[in-house]
C-alpha cells in the first residue's frame, strides 16, 4: 500500500511537472507574441500591432501584461484614428489609476487633444497626469502645454501658473514658456515681468523675430520712450523680424513724443511706404506735424488733408496746420480753404481765432480782397481785443482799397467816425471805384453821388482829377451839357500836369460839350489842344475823331483854310475816317467856288469808299455843285445815280427835287413832272413838299396841263390841313399822351384819330406810334402787328425805324431766322455807327442762335472794327466770337477772344468769358491750368455772382479730378455759404452731397 501510495505520489508529481512544463512553454509563446506586438507598435506599425494585441486578448496574460496590452491597444487605436481610440485610452486612465502607464496614457491623450486644438479636453487629460512623478522635459512639456491650452482659452490667470512652473526646467519649452508668460504679464499690465520674460524668450532664435514688437509695444504703453528709442535700432536689422513696419510706427510715435521730429517723420513715412497697414487719424496728424516741423510741407499737407475731412477737434487743428503748410508751399488758394475750414469749426476757440486771422492774411496776399475784408471785419468784431487786432485794422485798410465789393467797404468805412489817414485814402479810392461800376452800368445819379463822396477825402490828387473828369463824363452822357462844361472846367482848374491822361481826355470831352452847345471857338481851343498833345503818340485814343471835329469847328466858323488843312492832315495821316475828310474838303472847296477841286474830292469818296456812309452825301453834293455850274445833264445823272443806288436814303426826296430842277432846266418837263409827283406821292411828309408843289405847277403850266395841278393841290390840302385845324390838335394831343408815358391813353387817342382821318398823310406815323406804345406796355405781338403795317411805306426814315423794331422783336421772340432779313436791311440803311452796331449785333446774335457760327463770327468782327460804340459793344462781340470759335472747334481763336474779354473788361461778359475759358481747359483735362486761371483772374468778377459762383464750382470739379477731396469740399462749402444766387447754391450743394 505504501508502494501504491508512493507510486500515486510519483504519478501526481510527474503529472505536475508535466503540466508545469506545458504552462511554461505556453507562457513563453504568449510573451513572444506580446513582444512582437510591442515591437510593431514601437516601429509605428500601429494597425498591425493593434491586430496582434487584439489576438492576445483571447489568452490569459499576467495582470501586468494585460494592463500593458490594454494600454498599447488603446494607444494604437488612437494613433490609427480609430473612433474608439479616445474612449479606450480615457477608460484605461480611469480603470488603472495606479498603473505605471497611466501617466503616459494621460499625456498621450492630452497631446492628442492638444494637437487637435481641443484645449478643454487637453487640459482635462493633462490634469490626470501625476506630474509629481515626472521629471525634467516630460514635466516641462505637460506644464507648458497645460498652460498653453488655458492661454488659448483666454484663461490667462490659470495659464500663467503653468508657464511659471515650466520656466523652472531647462527644456525645449523653456523659451515658449517665457514668451507666453511675458504675453500674459503684458496683458495684465505687469510690464516689468513681461519685459523680463520677453527678454529671456528673445534669446531663442524662434522668438528673436517675434519679441521686438512685444517689447516695443510695452515700452510705448508705459511711455518709456527713451527705452523704446534705445531698443528698436538694435533689432531693426534682425533676420525674420516680424511686424517691422509696426515697430517703426511705434518708434515714430516715441520720437514724436520726444519731439524728435526728423526721426518721427522718417519712421512715419517708412510705415506708410511699406503699405502694410494704415495710420489712425491721430497718427496721420502726428505724421503731418512731424513733417511740417522738419520743413517737408508737401508731405505734411498729404497727411493733414486726410485728417481735416472730419469736423472734430483733430480735424480743426489739422486744417489749421494744413493752411500753414500750403502757405509754405506758396499755394494761397489751398491755404485759404484750409484756414476757412479751421475757422468754421468751433472745437478749439484759440485755433478758430488764429485761423480766421490767417485766412484774412492769405486772402489779402493772394488778391482775394473781398474775402479778406469780410474776414478782417469779422475778426475785429469778434476779437476786438485779440492779439492781432491792430494788425487787422491796418490790413483792413489795405483790403478795403483793393476789394471789388466796394459797397460793403464803403458801408464799413462810413461807420468809422475817426478815420485814420489810411482809411481816408482807402475811402477816396473805393468810393471812386464803385462810382465807376455805377457809371459802367449807366446808373449816373448813384455814380455822381459817390464821386462827390470820393472828393471829400482828396488824399490822392491824381484820383481827385479823375473823379472830377468822370463827373463831367457823366453829365455829358446824360445830355446835361452846361453841367458837363462846368465839371470839365473844374478839371482844368485843378491844374494837373500837361500830360495827365485825364487832362488830355478833358480837352476832348470839353471840346465835344462846347461843340454840341454850338460854342465853336471854345470847342476849337479844346480839340486843338487835344490833337496837339496826341499827335504822333502811340496810344492816340480819340485823336482821329478829334482832328475831324477840329476841322468841323473851323468849317462852322468859316475858317476854311484851317478847316481844309485839318481835313488834309487827316488824309495824310491815313485817318480811318478819311472818307469824311475828303467829303468835307469837297464841301469847303465848293464854298470857295473851287468846284473842280470840290468835285475831285467828292469823287474820291464815291469811287474810293463805295461802302462809306458819306457816299450818299457826296453824290448829292456833287450833283448840287454841277447844278451850280449849270451842268444840268451831269447833275441829273448824279441825282439819278443816288436815287437808283440808294433807294432808302433820306436824300431821295431832295435828289428827286434836284433832278426835277435839272430836267426843268433842260426843258425835260415830263421828267420834272414825274419827279415832283414822286415827291408828293411817296414822300408827303418831306420838308420840300411845298417846293415840289410849286415846281409841279410851273412844269404842268408850261406843258399846258394846269388842270392836273388842282387835283394834287386838293389832295395835299386834305392831307395837310392848317395848323389851327381840329385834326392837327387831335394828332398833337395823342403825341403828348405818348411822350408823357400814358401809353394806353395814347393808343386810344391815335386809334380814334385814324378812325376820324383814315387817309391822313400821317397815318403811317400814327401806326408807328401805336406800335411803339404797345411795345412799351410789353405787348410785343400787338406791337409787331403795327410795325408790319408800315414796313413798306415810302417814308424812308419811318420805314427804317419800323424795320429796326421788327428785327429786334422777332429776335426777342426767338424767331431768329425771321429777324435776320430785317437786321440786314438796317445794316444797309445805317447812316451812323450806332445804327450799324445795332444791326450787326442783331445779325451776330441771330446767326449764333441758329448755330450759323461762321456768319456770327463775321458780324462779331464787324462790331470789333466799329470800336467802342457803346460801353459793352466790344465785350459782347468778343464773347460771341469766343463761343462761336469754340463751337467750330477753333480752340485757340476761342481762347484769344475769351482772354481779350476778361482781361480788358471787368464786366459780366468778362466774368462769363473767364468761366468759359476755364471750362475749356477743364474739358481738355488741364485741371491745374483751369484752376490757376480762376485763382489769378476771378477776383474782379465777384459782383457777378452767377458766373463767379460757377467759376468756383468748376474749381471744385477740378479738385475732384486732381484727387484733392478736402479742397473740393472746402470750396463747395464756401460757395454754399457765400453765394447769393440760388442756382449756384443748389448746384454746389448737389456736388457737395456727392462728395460726402
Amino acid at each position: 500500500m505504501r508502494q501504491t501510495l508512493l507510486l500515486c505520489s510519483f504519478l501526481v508529481l510527474l503529472l505536475q511537472v508535466h503540466v508545469k512544463a506545458q504552462s511554461t512553454l505556453y507562457q513563453r509563446g504568449t510573451e513572444i507574441a506580446f513582444q512582437d506586438a510591442l515591437e510593431l507598435y514601437t516601429k509605428g506599425q500601429y494597425a498591425a500591432s493593434k491586430m496582434e494585441l487584439a489576438r492576445l486578448a483571447e489568452v490569459d496574460l499576467s495582470e501586468n501584461r494585460e494592463i500593458e496590452r490594454q494600454y498599447y491597444y488603446a494607444s494604437a487605436a488612437l494613433k490609427t484614428e480609430n473612433p474608439d481610440g479616445e474612449i479606450m485610452l480615457e477608460k484605461f486612465v480611469l480603470d488603472f489609476p495606479d498603473a505605471p502607464l497611466r501617466n503616459k496614457a494621460a499625456m498621450e491623450l492630452g497631446n492628442h487633444f492638444f494637437a487637435a486644438k481641443n484645449y478643454p479636453k487637453a487640459i482635462e487629460s493633462y490634469r490626470k497626469v501625476a506630474t509629481e512623478t515626472l521629471y525634467g522635459p516630460e514635466k516641462a512639456e505637460v506644464l507648458f502645454k497645460t498652460g498653453y491650452s488655458f492661454f488659448q482659452l483666454k484663461n490667462y490667470k490659470e495659464s500663467l501658473a503653468y508657464f511659471e512652473q515650466s520656466k523652472r526646467f531647462r527644456s525645449e519649452f523653456l523659451a515658449d514658456s517665457y514668451y507666453y508668460a511675458g504675453y500674459v504679464y503684458m496683458d495684465q499690465n505687469d510690464d516689468e515681468k513681461a519685459i523680463a520674460d520677453f527678454k529671456e524668450a528673445e534669446k531663442a532664435a524662434a522668438y528673436a523675430g517675434k519679441v521686438p514688437y512685444m517689447l516695443a509695444s510695452i515700452y510705448y504703453r508705459k511711455k518709456d520712450f527713451d527705452a523704446l528709442i534705445a531698443y528698436v535700432p538694435t533689432v531693426m536689422q534682425r533676420q525674420g523680424l516680424e511686424k517691422k513696419e509696426s515697430i517703426q510706427l511705434l518708434l515714430a510715435e516715441a520720437h514724436y513724443a520726444r519731439e524728435n521730429y526728423n526721426e518721427a517723420a522718417s519712421n512715419y513715412m517708412a510705415f506708410v511706404q511699406a503699405k502694410k497697414g494704415s495710420l489712425t487719424r491721430e497718427q496721420q496728424y502726428k505724421a503731418g506735424v512731424s513733417h511740417y516741423q522738419t520743413g517737408k510741407f508737401g508731405d505734411a499737407s498729404n497727411f493733414f488733408k486726410e485728417v481735416a475731412l472730419q469736423n472734430d477737434k483733430l480735424g480743426q487743428v489739422s486744417s489749421y496746420y494744413l493752411g500753414h503748410s500750403y502757405v509754405k508751399l506758396n499755394n494761397p488758394q489751398f491755404a485759404s480753404n484750409s484756414f476757412a475750414n479751421a475757422y468754421k469749426s468751433d472745437h478749439d476757440a484759440q485755433i478758430k481765432q488764429e485761423a480766421l486771422f490767417n485766412y484774412a492774411k492769405v486772402n489779402l496776399e493772394r488778391g482775394s480782397f473781398q474775402d479778406a475784408v469780410s474776414a478782417l471785419d469779422t475778426y475785429l468784431q469778434s476779437y476786438g481785443s485779440g492779439p492781432h487786432a491792430k494788425e487787422a485794422e491796418i490790413l483792413l485798410s489795405d483790403a478795403l482799397i483793393n476789394t471789388n465789393n466796394y459797397l460793403r467797404a464803403i458801408e464799413h468805412m462810413d461807420k468809422i467816425t475817426n478815420k485814420s489817414d489810411r482809411i481816408k485814402s482807402a475811402y477816396q479810392k473805393v468810393t471812386f471805384y464803385q462810382a465807376m461800376v455805377y457809371y459802367r452800368d449807366k446808373k449816373y445819379p448813384a455814380a455822381l453821388q459817390l464821386l462827390n463822396k470820393s472828393q471829400t477825402q482828396p488824399a490822392d490828387r491824381s484820383l481827385l482829377v479823375q473823379s472830377q473828369f468822370w463827373k463831367a463824363e457823366i453829365h455829358a452822357a446824360s445830355g446835361n451839357l452846361p453841367e458837363a462844361i462846368k465839371a470839365y472846367q473844374a478839371v482844368l482848374a485843378l491844374k494837373p500836369p500837361a500830360q495827365d491822361p485825364h487832362l488830355i481826355k478833358t480837352h476832348y470831352g470839353l471840346g465835344y460839350a462846347y461843340f454840341n452847345s454850338e460854342n465853336y471857338p471854345a470847342a476849337e481851343t479844346q480839340f486843338k489842344q487835344y490833337t496837339d498833345k496826341l499827335r504822333g503818340a502811340r496810344e492816340n485814343q480819340n485823336y482821329e475823331d478829334a482832328l475831324l471835329r477840329l476841322g468841323d469847328t473851323y468849317y462852322v466858323q468859316k475858317k476854311f483854310n484851317d478847316a481844309l488843312e485839318a481835313f488834309n492832315r487827316a488824309i495824310r495821316e491815313n485817318n480811318s475816317a478819311a472818307d469824311y475828310a475828303y467829303f468835307r474838303a469837297g464841301v469847303i472847296h465848293n464854298f470857295e467856288n473851287r468846284n473842280t477841286q470840290a468835285i475831285d474830292q467828292l469823287d474820291r469818296v464815291i469811287n474810293g469808299f463805295p461802302e462809306s456812309r458819306y457816299v450818299e452825301d457826296a453824290l448829292f453834293q456833287k450833283a448840287q455843285i454841277q447844278m451850280e455850274m449849270t451842268r444840268y445833264a451831269d447833275a441829273r445823272n448824279g441825282f439819278s445815280a443816288l436815287i437808283s443806288s440808294r433807294p432808302n436814303s433820306p436824300f431821295i426826296p431832295f435828289a428827286l427835287e434836284g433832278r426835277a430842277v435839272a430836267n426843268y432846266s433842260l426843258q425835260e418837263y415830263e421828267g420834272a413832272i414825274g419827279d415832283y409827283k414822286r415827291i408828293l406821292d411817296d414822300h408827303p411828309n418831306s420838308a420840300n413838299v411845298d417846293a415840289a408843289l410849286v415846281g409841279l405847277q410851273e412844269s404842268l403850266t408850261l406843258q399846258g396841263r394846269a388842270g392836273e395841278f388842282s387835283n394834287y393841290l386838293s389832295t395835299y390840302k386834305k392831307a395837310n390841313p392848317g395848323s389851327n385845324s381840329l385834326q392837327v390838335l387831335e394828332f398833337e394831343n395823342a403825341k403828348n399822351l405818348f411822350f408823357s408815358q400814358s401809353y394806353e391813353a395814347a393808343i386810344r387817342a391815335f386809334e380814334s384819330y385814324l378812325r376820324s382821318y383814315p387817309n391822313v398823310v400821317q397815318a403811317s406815323e400814327v401806326r408807328f406810334f401805336i406800335g411803339d406804345a404797345y411795345l412799351r406796355l410789353g405787348d410785343k405781338d400787338k406791337a409787331l402787328e403795327y410795325f408790319y403795317l408800315i414796313e413798306n411805306v415810302s417814308d424812308v426814315a419811318l420805314r427804317n425805324r419800323a424795320v429796326q423794331r421788327i428785327g429786334s422783336l422777332e429776335f426777342e421772340k426767338g424767331n431768329f431766322k425771321k429777324s435776320i432779313p430785317y437786321f440786314r436791311l438796317i445794316s444797309k440803311n445805317a447812316r451812323t455807327k450806332i445804327e450799324e452796331y445795332d444791326a450787326f449785333q442783331g445779325l451776330m446774335n441771330a446767326y449764333f442762335s441758329i448755330e450759323r457760327y461762321d456768319s456770327a463770327l463775321i458780324y462779331s468782327d464787324n462790331i470789333i472794327q466799329l470800336g467802342e460804340v457803346t460801353p459793352d459793344a466790344l465785350p459782347k462781340a468778343l464773347l460771341v466770337k469766343g463761343k462761336a470759335s469754340k463751337a467750330l472747334g477753333q480752340l485757340e481763336e476761342a481762347k484769344r477772344a475769351y482772354e481779350s474779354v476778361y482781361r480788358d473788361f471787368k464786366t459780366i461778359q468778362g466774368a462769363e468769358a473767364l468761366y468759359l475759358l476755364a471750362l475749356q481747359l477743364h474739358e481738355a483735362g488741364q485741371f491745374s491750368e483751369s484752376n490757376e486761371l480762376i485763382f489769378n483772374q476771378s477776383q474782379p468778377f465777384g459782383a457777378y455772382d452767377y458766373w463767379y459762383g460757377n467759376q468756383f464750382i468748376l474749381l471744385a470739379k477740378n479738385y475732384m479730378k486732381l484727387g484733392e477731396t478736402f479742397q473740393a469740399k472746402a470750396t463747395l462749402e464756401s460757395v454754399v455759404e457765400n453765394s447769393t444766387n440760388n442756382l449756384v447754391k443748389e448746384e454746389a450743394s448737389k456736388l457737395l452731397r456727392s462728395i460726402n
